[in-house]
């Protein structure tokens, strides 16, 4: 990421999603200064900033267009609390699904994650060397340890300026060993492994080491998440289980690390920073949204329990307070982004509550011609780009000519026109058929240059094509 997202201006927020979606200017446009205002907003007195409340977008276009896209980018550039939800998956209670509020439960999940790895990453650098502390010990074995009763009891009256007899006795016996022979070859033997370490020289050394004893337990349901799980009440009371693992260096270390950083993270501050920023930065990407309006032309018994989602999302959207397991949360200031072909149903069927919740109405723009050949060649992960890269892992270079893209990009828009629009997706769809001939016969001495130009991809396609001509006249 080229910069923080709070200090990122519109424009290059904009110039930031163009890297991988090509044209819906206008989507990118209202969702970078969505995410400005953001920014602008946090620098109010405290009294104003409570008055602002983010302006939650809605927008349409068919699929394969680039509206979750824009949202997986989103996820990917900011660092706020993020979560996608598909409005198909909930349904008003007394009908089978999960509860509205899950999405909520979900972002301050995230939140904590995000705030938790944070705080992890700032401890990496101390948590490394713990880490490689431990595994010195693990290859060179040796010196007295202290008893661990011990040492909480020296941590209780050190506090107090006075050391027990147990802790002196232990003290004493360390110094007594500092100064002995044993000591020092020890030390030398281990100074020597440390260096070992670091170099990457014995990371496929097999090693014992104590790593905590983390129970599976099964991931409690979105909807059950009231109860809370009996073993979480004595969790903090017991002392953690430990047990031996055998691994290789290259794995303890990385295992370790993430374990002495864990010990060093403050779960009460992670929390408190998690739902702070959950409330004030939070983002929710409803997608399908479309899926759960019901208009006139549909009057079907579904229509109850989709009028049902909708009154039941209103509430959220508005501004309430959900309980979660980590607290109660606020939805006031969190941002909505709705998502939906509309091809159906429109915007002006859900409910006039839930459309005066979203007032900024954004129309994504079918894909043409030109757009096709953009998508296939500029963006970062552009689809050929990731055919090449796939089939440079068996030693085959393939080479795509410009009149194939031009030709590529013809047939994706005709077939798009013909049968079914599916937007970009038609194009992972071509390129699948194109190269999947080479794709079953590779790894093959014989083949490392593979050439597509305008000739190879009419003849691997004009029967696809044909078809397509054909079931326009089928009735």
């Amino acid at each position: 990421m080229a910069a923080n997202i709070r200090n990122m201006t519109p424009k290059q927020i904009v110039a930031e999603l163009d890297k991988y979606i090509i044209g819906q200017d206008e989507a990118k446009k209202h969702v970078a200064i969505a995410l400005r205002n953001r920014y602008r907003r946090s620098q109010l007195s405290d009294e104003l900033r409570e008055e602002i409340s983010p302006k939650n977008i809605l927008m349409m276009g068919p699929t394969g267009v680039g509206k979750t896209e824009i949202a997986r980018r989103l996820a990917k550039l900011m660092d706020a609390p993020f979560v996608k939800v598909e409005a198909t998956k909930f349904t008003e209670v007394g009908y089978v699904g999960r509860d509205v509020d899950s999405m909520i439960r979900d972002l301050v999940e995230a939140s904590v994650r995000l705030s938790k790895q944070k705080r992890m990453d700032d401890n990496a650098e101390m948590a490394e060397k713990m880490a490689e502390d431990i595994i010195v010990k693990a290859i060179i074995p040796g010196g007295p340890e202290p008893e661990k009763s011990g040492v909480q009891l020296g941590n209780i009256f050190g506090n107090l300026g006075y050391k027990s007899q147990k802790e002196q006795y232990e003290e004493s016996k360390q110094k007594e060993f500092e100064q002995s022979e044993e000591y020092s070859n020890i030390k030398m033997a281990r100074d020597q492994v440390r260096e070992q370490l670091r170099q990457g020289l014995l990371d496929d050394q097999i090693i014992e080491i104590e790593v905590d004893d983390v129970p599976k337990t099964n991931q409690m349901d979105n909807q059950n998440e009231g109860m809370v799980a009996i073993g979480n009440i004595f969790e903090n009371m017991m002392p953690k289980k430990t047990k031996i693992k055998k691994c290789k260096v290259s794995d303890a270390k990385r295992i370790l690390k993430e374990q002495e950083a864990q010990k060093l993270v403050d779960m009460d501050q992670v929390t408190d920073e998690a739902l702070e920023n959950a409330e004030q930065n939070g983002i929710i990407f409803i997608d399908e949204i479309d899926k759960i309006a019901s208009g006139s032309s549909m009057t079907s018994g579904a229509d109850v329990s989709r009028e049902g989602v909708q009154r039941d999302i209103l509430p959220i959207v508005e501004g309430s307070v959900v309980n979660t397991k980590y607290g109660p949360v606020k939805t006031d200031h969190m941002l909505f982004i709705g998502a939906g072909a509309f091809h159906v149903s429109k915007p002006s069927d859900l409910i006039p509550e839930l459309q005066g919740r979203f007032p900024i109405n954004v129309e994504l723009k079918n894909l043409d011609k030109e757009d096709f050949m953009k998508i296939l060649t500029v963006p970062e992960n552009a689809v050929t780009k990731q055919q090449k890269a796939l089939l440079e892992t068996e030693g085959v270079n393939v080479e795509f000519t410009d009149d194939a893209i031009d030709e590529i990009a013809s047939l994706a828009y005709l077939m798009n026109e013909e049968t079914e629009n599916i937007g970009a997706r038609r194009l992972h769809t071509i390129l699948e058929l194109l190269l999947e001939d080479f794709s079953f016969n590779l790894p093959d001495p014989d083949i490392t240059e593979v050439k597509i130009d305008r000739a190879y991809v009419q003849d691997k396609l004009k029967e696809k094509v044909k078809e397509v001509d054909v079931d326009k006249y089928i009735l």
